[in-house]
């Protein structure tokens, strides 16, 4: 036993546990053609030291050998174990390769890549571009208002009609949403309007009133009276212009 090579030593083990080469090469994931050359200690077929020393021991653990000392003894028996290789001349061949091999391919990418900023960008541009329509798409409601609520107001006093104005008073009944807006789409005003609170905005061709309970809010428009915005819980929209503009 002590003077048998490698490859008797496997096949011998092998026998022993009853495996066929198909059961070892199963079991190790190993062609059975290599299986079958190692056994005649030809390890031509394996590719390098690294994978023979590598399949030395994946046969002799499944057949029932001791790994280590059979890799051991793999080396004494083929000149000792392979010379380290200094891993900065691995990686230093395997970049060069890699370089010479994707230097045409990297035209592609920077291609892609600067079409992709482009879209990016345009995207950011449209939908920067009128970024208070987008925001105005939904109501946000708020505990508070987003603006004060005596902007352009005049508490106390009648909204009288003033020339190339639009003045409205608004006057809730009990709490309610309101949003107010210009005819620029500028936000007066927009949070929930008090009980009892009465608030007053001017602003010059339209202003433009979202409330969240008509019911709840009376409104004069240029001096005029218009009681409820709406019925009861009903979201209503209103939008006024100045005197002897026919309000919608």
């Amino acid at each position: 036993m002590e003077d048998q090579s490698i490859g008797a030593r496997l096949a011998a083990a092998r026998a022993a546990a009853g495996m066929t080469v198909a059961q070892l090469s199963a079991a190790t994931r190993i062609r059975e053609a290599i299986i079958y050359a190692i056994e005649r200690d030809d390890f031509s077929q394996c590719g390098g030291d690294f994978y023979e020393r590598g399949h030395v021991k994946a046969l002799a653990r499944a057949v029932g050998l001791d790994p280590e000392a059979m890799v051991h003894l793999f080396d004494d028996q083929h000149g000792g174990a392979p010379a380290p290789v200094r891993a900065a001349a691995v990686f230093q061949a395997d970049r060069r390769i890699k370089l010479v091999e994707r230097r045409g391919p990297n035209w592609t990418t920077a291609l892609g890549v600067a079409l992709a900023i482009v879209v990016v960008f345009g995207v950011v541009r449209v939908m920067g571009g009128e970024p208070e329509k987008v925001r105005s798409a939904g109501v946000r409601i708020s505990a508070t208002p987003t603006a004060p609520a005596t902007r352009g107001a005049g508490r106390g006093k009648r909204a009288a009609a003033v020339k190339g104005q639009v003045v409205v008073e608004a006057k809730a009944g009990r709490s309610s949403y309101v949003d107010v807006r210009d005819a620029e789409g500028r936000r007066l005003f927009a949070g929930t309007l008090a009980a009892g609170k009465t608030v007053t905005w001017r602003a010059p061709k339209r202003i433009s009133l979202l409330l969240g309970d008509g019911g709840a809010v009376t409104l004069q428009v240029n001096g005029k009276d218009l009681g409820p915005a709406g019925a009861s819980g009903e979201a209503v929209r209103r939008s006024f212009g100045p005197p002897k503009s026919r309000a919608r």
